[in-house]
C-alpha cells in the first residue's frame, strides 16, 4: 500500500478549509441570443476526507461539472461562463492550459464511468501506468515502474506484476476499473472525481471498487467528489449530496438528514423510483401456465485457435449445460456477473449464436429448420438490448424502425403498417409525430420505447430483454419497467428478462435462475430466491445490492476471494463444476 502523503505544517494547521470550493459556477454553449446555459449558479465545498456525491438524472449537468473542474469541457463547446473553482487558494478557472495539465493527474485526478474507452487499446497497462506517472514526476525509469506497480498492488489487483504487461483487453471489466483507480492515484491526488464508476459493473464487483474508494479515502485522506444516479451508492458513499436538475441544484445537505426527510418534490421522486430489495418479492401465480420456451441442456462453446495450422486447440464453455423453461405471460430472470453466460443463453435462443441441446419456441424446435421456418421462428422470439442508440440505425426515422420487422415479414400492406406502427408509438407512450424523428432527436428513456415497440410489432411469443433498462435513469428506468408489465398484462407475453440488478430483478420477476460460469446454481420463485437463498453465491450477490437508506449503511462490502475457474478447456474436456465454499466474514472461495 502507498505511503499517504506527510503535510507540512502550514497544511496540517489549514486542515479545516475546503480543498476544494466551487461558487457560483456558470456553464453555457453559444453566443449572444443563441447562447444557452447548460449549469447555472452552482455552489459547494469540499473538505479533505470527504465524499461529497452530485446526483441527478441524465443531462443534469453532473458531468459537465465535472468536466469543468478538471478542465476538460470540450472545445470548441460549453465554457465556463461565470464563477469559480478554486483549488486551495488557485482558481482553476483562470488556469492556462499548460498549468491545467500540470494540476490534472497530480491535484485533481478522475475516474471515468468506460475503463475500456479511457484506456489506450495499443498500450500495455505497465506502460501507461508509466506514462502518468513520468508526466508528472522527474524520476528515472526504474522508480517510475516500481511506482507503477505499488499503485496496482494498492488497488488489490492479483499478479500485479503480470498484469503490468498485459493490455486493456486482456483484463475483466472489475480489473480494467481498478487500473483506472490505479492510476487516478498513482500520484496521490487531493481531489479524485469518479464519474459514474460503477454504472456498468457488476453488483459484487460494484461492491468491490466502492469499499476500494473508501479504504483509500480513510488511509489517505483523499477528497471524493463522486457523480452518480444510483441513489443506492450515494446512501452507501456520501457524506453529503448535491442534488441536480436541469443543470440547477435542487436540494443539497447531509446524507441521513436528506434521504430521511427530502424538501424537494423532485428530490422525493427521484428517492421514490430506486427498487428496493424486499419491496416486490417478485410475483405468485396461482397456476403455471404452459411454457412459451423450454431450454434443456443448452451448451454453447466457442473454439480457440492456436499453432502454426489455426487448429482448435481449446474451447470456451460459455453455456454449459443450462435447462429452464419460460411460461407464457410470466417474466424467468437470468442473473449473474458479467462472463456467466446470460446473454449467450438469450442469443442461443434467438438463434444467433449455434448451439447444443434442445430448444423450442411455441412448440416449435430450434433445430434443423429450413430458412422459411427459421425466420418464422425468429417472428417468435424479439429482443430489446441494453444501449438502444446502438440499436436503432441512426440513419433511418423512428417509424421506419418499428415497421421494418412487419415489412421483412410481409405483414400488411404500407397504410397498415403505418397504421400499427402509430399504435405501437401511442401504446409505449410517444406521440405519432415522432415517428418522423431521428434516433438522436430522442432521450435514453425514449429511445427505449421505442426499441420496445418495434419488438412487440410482430406480437411474438417471447420477448429477451437484456440488461434493458441497466444504463437508465432511475426514474425513467420505473417507467420503462411498469411499461413491461403493463404490455405483458395486455399481450400475455412472455419476458426472458437478463440483468445484474437484483433489485430490479426481484420487482419484476416471476421466477429466477442464478447463473455463474456457464451454470445455473439456484433456480426458484423470486420469492424463494430472494427471501431463502440456498446457494453461497447467490447470498453473496444479494448481500452486495447497496441499500439506499444512509442509516442502513453496512460496515463492509463483501468479497469473492481467490481465482474464479476459467470457463476455458481442452478440446474433449468436461465445463468446469463450480464449488463457493464460505469461509465467513463475508467472503466465498472460489475452487
Amino acid at each position: 500500500m502507498m505511503m499517504g502523503k506527510v503535510l507540512p505544517r502550514e497544511a496540517v494547521a489549514a486542515a479545516a478549509a475546503p480543498v476544494l470550493s466551487v461558487r457560483d459556477l456558470t456553464i453555457s454553449v453559444g453566443e449572444g441570443a443563441r447562447a444557452r446555459v447548460l449549469v447555472e449558479g452552482l455552489s459547494f465545498d469540499l473538505a479533505r476526507g470527504e465524499t461529497l456525491c452530485i446526483a441527478g438524472e441524465s443531462g443534469s449537468g453532473k458531468s459537465l461539472t465535472s468536466l469543468a473542474i478538471m478542465g476538460l469541457l470540450p472545445q470548441p463547446g460549453p465554457v465556463v461562463a461565470a464563477g469559480s473553482i478554486r483549488l486551495g487558494e488557485e482558481d482553476l478557472t483562470e488556469a492556462s492550459e499548460s498549468r491545467m495539465r500540470r494540476v490534472r493527474g497530480d491535484r485533481i485526478a478522475m475516474i471515468f464511468q468506460e475503463p475500456m474507452t479511457s484506456l489506450n487499446p495499443v498500450l500495455t497497462v505497465g506502460r501507461q501506468l508509466v506514462e502518468a506517472i513520468d508526466a508528472h514526476r522527474d524520476v528515472s525509469a526504474a522508480e517510475a515502474r516500481r511506482l507503477a506497480l505499488e499503485a496496482l498492488q494498492s488497488v488489490r489487483i492479483p499478479e500485479a506484476e503480470r498484469r503490468m504487461g498485459q493490455y486493456p483487453h486482456e483484463l475483466s471489466g472489475g480489473m480494467r476499473q481498478r487500473v483506472m483507480i490505479a492510476m487516478a492515484l498513482a500520484l496521490e491526488p487531493d481531489v479524485l472525481i469518479a464519474d459514474e464508476p460503477t454504472t456498468a459493473l457488476d453488483v459484487t464487483i460494484q461492491a468491490q471498487v466502492l469499499g476500494l474508494l473508501k479504504e483509500i479515502q480513510a488511509t489517505r485522506g483523499t477528497a471524493l467528489i463522486l457523480i452518480t444516479h444510483d441513489m443506492g451508492v450515494v446512501a452507501e458513499m456520501a457524506d453529503r449530496v448535491v442534488v441536480m436538475r436541469a443543470g440547477r441544484e435542487v436540494e443539497a445537505g447531509a446524507v441521513v438528514p436528506l434521504f430521511a426527510a427530502p424538501k424537494e418534490d423532485y428530490t422525493r421522486a427521484l428517492l421514490a423510483a430506486v427498487p428496493r430489495m424486499g419491496d416486490g418479492s417478485g410475483r405468485e401465480t396461482a397456476a403455471t401456465p404452459a411454457p412459451v420456451a423450454e431450454i434443456w441442456d443448452l451448451r454453447v462453446r466457442f473454439p480457440l485457435k492456436g499453432g502454426l495450422f489455426g487448429r482448435t486447440v481449446a474451447e470456451v464453455h460459455a453455456v454449459a449445460g443450462v435447462s429452464f423453461d419460460v411460461p407464457a405471460g410470466a417474466t424467468l430472470s437470468l442473473v449473474g456477473e458479467s462472463g456467466c453466460g446470460k446473454s449467450t443463453t438469450a442469443k442461443a435462443i434467438a438463434g444467433l449464436v449455434p448451439y447444443e441441446g434442445h430448444l423450442s419456441v411455441g412448440g416449435r424446435s430450434g433445430q434443423d429448420l429450413s430458412t422459411s421456418e427459421r425466420k418464422a421462428l425468429r417472428r417468435d422470439v424479439q429482443m430489446i438490448f441494453q444501449d438502444p442508440f446502438a440499436s436503432l440505425d441512426p440513419r433511418w426515422r423512428a417509424g421506419d424502425l418499428v415497421a421494418e420487422p412487419l415489412a421483412v415479414h410481409g405483414i400488411g400492406s404500407a397504410r397498415e403498417r403505418e397504421e400499427r406502427v402509430a399504435a405501437l408509438f401511442e401504446r409505449v407512450g410517444l406521440q405519432p409525430d415522432a415517428m418522423r424523428r431521428y434516433p438522436h432527436q430522442f432521450s435514453g428513456g425514449q429511445r427505449q420505447r421505442i426499441c420496445i415497440a418495434r419488438a412487440l410489432a410482430l406480437r411474438p411469443k417471447l420477448i429477451i430483454a437484456d440488461e434493458s433498462v441497466s444504463a437508465l435513469d432511475v426514474s425513467v428506468q420505473k417507467r420503462v419497467l411498469e411499461l413491461l408489465k403493463e404490455l405483458q398484462a395486455e399481450f400475455g407475453i412472455a419476458y426472458l428478462f437478463i440483468s445484474h440488478d437484483m433489485a430490479v430483478v426481484e420487482n419484476i420477476s416471476d421466477r429466477v435462475a442464478v447463473m455463474y460460469l456457464g451454470q445455473i446454481v439456484e433456480t426458484g420463485t423470486a420469492r424463494q430466491v430472494f427471501g431463502d437463498p440456498r446457494h453461497a453465491y447467490t447470498r453473496r450477490l444479494i448481500e452486495a445490492v447497496p441499500v439506499p437508506d444512509p442509516a442502513r449503511r453496512r460496515a463492509g462490502f463483501p468479497r469473492l476471494v481467490g481465482d474464479i475457474p476459467s470457463a476455458v478447456r481442452r478440446v474433449g474436456d468436461p465445463p468446469a463444476r463450480l464449488v463457493l465454499t464460505d469461509v465467513g466474514e463475508g467472503h466465498l472461495v472460489a475452487q
